[in-house]
């Protein structure tokens, strides 16, 4: 589907309202306090940043560049050492949010809008704090939206609430995900740093999202709403596509809520395998869960594991 020509024509504009302007103060507070106690040192965010600058060094692990051995201390020690990197500062960044009608949808504590726009809010808010910029492009339906690259907090929450007040879209076809992605691959001069956050239906993004590895280290979050992995046998109810608009009426039967299980947890486990061939480190978000604490956790493993895992792109 071809994103309209226009694009910033039909998506809002102007001041931010109030209730949005005091939501996303809330969120910034709540990420800051959460993740203070998590993140230490200097230039310390969601990714360690590619580094030029020497740091301390540690004990080789399984899967670290071989490249970063530091042979004087390995020698020393009779025990393999690598050299850890500091971060640079000054490095660009990416957000790819799907806010498309498919993302309008919740069915326990939140809309799954509205955990992407927390995790958007969450990379954006650790990424001001390295002096980064960020960018973004958002998606709703055929529409793209982008923002190009800034520093800064404010900018980040004219990000966020462009997110929080997405154009209509429903009925009006899937995300064109894979276009909003490609548009980073375009308009990204260097290397840097990109976080995709949708459901990820279908499987036409698969392609950008792997060229866009090539450059780019990548972070895919994924959000899904509990109703969407199983629905509960509650006879016949009628069931929309958000995005196309089709109904269909359904009689949920203990053996269809056992195939439709079985149908969502394989569609999980393919779209789990399809982002491990992109390259992509993977955090997956649901609508009734924690989802500061599991980027918290993601945070934690990267502070362990700084380097990242090599897939084949096949």
């Amino acid at each position: 589907m071809t994103p309209s020509a226009d694009p910033a024509v039909a998506w809002p504009a102007g001041p931010t309202h109030a209730s949005v302007a005091e939501m996303l103060r809330s969120l910034e507070l709540t990420v800051n306090r959460k993740l203070d106690g998590i993140l230490h040192g200097n230039y310390q965010g969601l990714t360690p940043g590619h580094g030029s600058e020497p740091g301390e060094a540690r004990l080789y692990q399984p899967g670290d560049d071989v490249r970063r051995i530091d042979w004087n201390v390995t020698a020393r020690t009779q025990q393999t050492h690598v050299r850890e990197q500091i971060a640079d500062r000054d490095l660009e960044a990416w957000l790819v949010v799907d806010t498309s009608a498919s993302m309008q949808f919740g069915t326990i504590k939140n809309e799954k809008a509205s955990v992407a726009l927390a995790a958007a809010g969450c990379v954006g808010f650790l990424t001001a704090r390295n002096q980064n910029r960020i960018g973004a492009v958002m998606v709703a339906g055929p529409q793209i939206k982008v923002m190009p690259p800034r520093g800064g907090r404010v900018h980040v929450r004219a990000i966020l609430a462009s997110l929080a007040a997405p154009p209509p879209s429903e009925g009006m076809g899937r995300a064109d995900l894979a276009a909003a992605i490609e548009r980073v691959g375009v308009i990204s001069k260097r290397r840097g740093f990109a976080a995709v956050i949708s459901d990820f239906a279908g499987t036409g993004w698969v392609d950008a999202l792997r060229r866009l590895g090539m450059r780019h280290d990548l972070l895919a979050i994924s959000v899904d709403d509990p109703r969407e992995l199983d629905v509960p046998p509650i006879g016949l109810i009628d069931m929309v596509d958000p995005a196309t608009g089709a109904r269909r009426e359904v009689n949920v039967t203990a053996t269809v809520q056992r195939h439709f299980a079985e149908a969502a947890a394989q569609g999980r486990a393919g779209r789990a395998a399809s982002l491990r061939r992109t390259g992509a480190d993977h955090i997956e978000l649901m609508t009734d869960s924690d989802w500061l604490s599991a980027i918290a956790t993601h945070l934690q493993h990267r502070r362990r594991n700084p380097i990242r895992r090599v897939t084949a792109r096949t």
